[in-house]
């Protein structure tokens, strides 16, 4: 029986990039919860399996995701909740300091990449979601999913600190033209977390090379740092999303809430 104290039963709530990784548990607490869950990735097919709603969905286009809109539109009648989760990132120096062969300096292909899917995927999903929002006269919600590094920084990764900060302010500009119309903008700002089906060999060896490190030193250290000791849950980070899609938290906006275990106030 889906439990009841956040009230998000048979909520429509559409989660981008929600096939792997922190976007998975999201979906499965969210289930857990009764809510009505399409999940918008360009990894899967249209279709229902296990009372969640697929559509392939490629964030970087205009196109696909007013389609994706359209469809969760006549499924499920409207959208109550968008979580903005998906996202890119691939290590890389301003400067390689450390060769001449530039593999993980920042060229211009990784910079489009980045900002087409860390920004522009967030900007039009969010506006046409908004939209079905406005039409159909919802209270809805609008939850950006970011990073401890768009808020502090990161050695190796001030592309993706970059595209998070600039979520982290359109969390805060959009919560003020939105709350007028009874749309809240929350954002979420992991630190550390466990480790997933995306932390690849390949990611973690650029990471390594961009911070002058063996691969192995990578996860070093990481507990002292942070002052609850321990790295994230995914399912952390899944419940606080819960709660921010739930009328628990309707005085909530135009805020990023930093979920790192106290590391960057440590």
């Amino acid at each position: 029986m889906a439990r009841d104290w956040l009230n998000i039963v048979d909520k429509s709530i559409i989660v981008t990039g929600g096939a792997s990784g922190i976007g998975l548990h999201i979906v499965q607490e969210l289930v857990k919860n009764g809510s009505k869950v399409t999940i918008a990735d360009i990894s899967v097919e249209d279709g229902e399996k296990d009372g969640i709603y697929y559509v392939k969905t490629d964030i970087t286009s205009v196109e696909s995701i007013q389609r994706m809109v359209d469809l969760v539109v006549e499924r499920f009648g409207r959208i109550d909740v968008l979580v903005n989760n998906a996202g890119i990132n691939a290590p890389r120096l301003l400067v390689d300091f450390y060769s001449n062969e530039r593999k993980y300096e920042i060229d211009e292909g990784i910079f489009d990449k980045m900002v087409n899917v860390n920004q522009k995927g967030v900007v039009f999903t969010t506006q046409a979601v908004v939209r079905t929002m406005l039409e159909n006269k919802v209270r809805g919600i609008i939850i950006n999913i970011s990073s401890e590094s768009g808020m502090e920084g990161s050695v190796g990764q001030s592309l993706y600190s970059a595209t998070k900060g600039a979520v982290n302010s359109y969390t805060r500009s959009w919560a003020k033209e939105l709350g007028k119309h009874g749309i809240r903008v929350v954002g979420v700002a992991p630190g550390i977390n466990e480790k997933t089906g995306l932390t690849t060999p390949e990611y973690n060896e650029a990471l390594a090379y961009t911070r002058n490190i063996p691969v192995e030193d990578l996860d070093k250290g990481y507990e002292k740092s942070i002052p609850l000791g321990r790295v994230g849950k995914l399912d952390d980070i899944a419940n606080l999303v819960a709660f921010l899609a739930s009328e628990r938290s309707d005085y909530i906006t135009g805020t990023t809430i930093n979920i790192s275990g106290g590391k960057s106030r440590g």
